[in-house]
């Protein structure tokens, strides 16, 4: 009776988002105002972060029933929102995303749709990890559609949609599902314990795929940190974001962070405090040309805020993990050529015999041309003599078109 209720709260006080360009010089202003409801925060910033704008300024206010947000964003180019259909297709999104927040997905694994079949994976990283997966699966025929893979703390995540190269639908014969899980599981464990790979069959549903990247690296614990020692050591610590927690009479938990402003951020942050069964009261972010300075009061789904040490700690590390994930340093490369089965094989397979590790891959076919970002380091940790960055674009470039890549486009690179 009480979830009957509650929904039909929801449907008579229907979210109201009004957004305007005359409130602030340098912004455009969106106002949500919605019943209150645990995740709402998230599906609203997520809107935010999927249309590309960045968040200036947000101030946030939830308590009781109602929730109230206010955020500042810019396009791309750190300009107001002025098309028209941009901002009336904003306002239906977070309208219909307020109003509704889909189910989580716990597992990892394969799941078939009728467009892709949608494959999950965790496990240790190391150098050619990336190269070995889709190797796998352009033996297997498996067309990689788009991907997304995420590297932190030694761990690996990778959320990758793949189609039947014959047919060019979603694989959906149990045994070949099955095989492919087991290829995978074997590429992703190595030489280590099974349990550090994760292949398994997922439970029906719809996720965002950042969000879901998220999950699958705070279930493998990315956040447990391998300490290391050393110079490399003192400056790791030195570059951590600045995460400190307080409780204030016993009501709320107030969280204060310091980092490097990077796209994102706010929906990373929102995103893990979501998913460790936190509620955000009250916040306020403010970004400057390099920083972003982040308050939030919140309390457990429970109503109670923060009550042992243990868990201070682990929230800190957990948020730290989450803003380190996205935030890598080193170069990043873009490039663009025409699709075929094994292409992303036979790029990946260049950086590993160049001992190039992938830190994040962003993969995408559309139209017969495949688009690849990658943001790596090299497997060497010595310092680069500093007139090799101004050669880097060229030395790729010559690098990739060697290489039988007869129309390939390096579109960028750069550090």
């Amino acid at each position: 009776m009480d979830d009957e209720y509650a929904k039909l709260i929801r449907r008579v006080n229907q979210p109201r988002v009004v957004i305007d360009n005359n409130a602030c010089e340098d912004a455009t202003v969106i106002q949500v105002d919605s019943v209150n409801k645990h995740g709402i925060l998230l599906e609203v910033v997520q809107v935010l972060t999927d249309m590309n704008l960045t968040i200036r300024k947000a101030y946030i206010a939830s308590d009781g029933g109602w929730f109230m947000d206010v955020f500042n964003v810019v396009d791309n180019d750190g300009n107001k929102i002025r098309d028209k259909e941009i901002i009336d297709y904003i306002q239906r999104r977070i309208e219909t995303s307020a109003g509704f927040v889909p189910s989580r997905r716990g597992s990892v694994g394969v799941m078939p749709s009728e467009e892709h079949t949608s494959i999950e994976l965790a496990g240790t990283d190391r150098p050619g990890l990336l190269s070995e997966v889709c190797a796998v699966l352009a033996d297997l025929r498996c067309n990689v559609v788009n991907a997304e893979i995420w590297t932190h703390n030694t761990r690996a995540a990778a959320v990758v949609h793949v189609t039947d190269d014959s047919t060019g639908c979603a694989i959906t014969d149990p045994k070949r599902l099955l095989m492919i899980k087991d290829l995978l599981c074997n590429v992703l464990k190595g030489n280590d314990d099974l349990k550090t790979a994760k292949t398994m069959l997922s439970a029906p549903g719809v996720m965002h795929r950042e969000r879901r990247l998220h999950q699958i690296m705070f279930a493998d614990r990315d956040y447990e940190r391998v300490e290391k020692t050393g110079v490399r050591a003192v400056e790791e610590r030195s570059s951590r974001p600045q995460v400190n927690l307080l409780n204030i009479e016993k009501d709320y938990t107030v969280i204060t962070m310091r980092a490097k402003d990077w796209p994102k951020l706010l929906f990373d942050i929102i995103c893990t405090l979501t998913d460790m069964q936190y509620v955000v009261f009250h916040g306020m972010v403010n970004t400057t040309r390099m920083d972003a300075n982040q308050e939030f009061y919140i309390r457990h789904v429970d109503g109670l805020p923060i009550s042992s040490e243990a868990e201070c700690v682990r929230v800190i590390q957990c948020l730290e993990a989450a803003i380190e994930r996205r935030a890598s340093e080193g170069l990043e490369l873009e490039l663009c050529t025409e699709d075929r089965l094994g292409l992303l094989s036979d790029i990946t397979r260049i950086f590993q015999e160049n001992s190039l590790c992938i830190k994040r891959a962003l993969i995408s076919t559309k139209g017969g041309r495949s688009a690849l970002q990658v943001k790596h380091n090299r497997s060497s940790l010595a310092p680069k003599p500093p007139h090799q960055e101004t050669t880097m674009s060229y030395l790729f470039g010559n690098l990739f078109k060697a290489r039988t890549f007869q129309n390939f486009k390096l579109i960028r690179s750069y550090s």
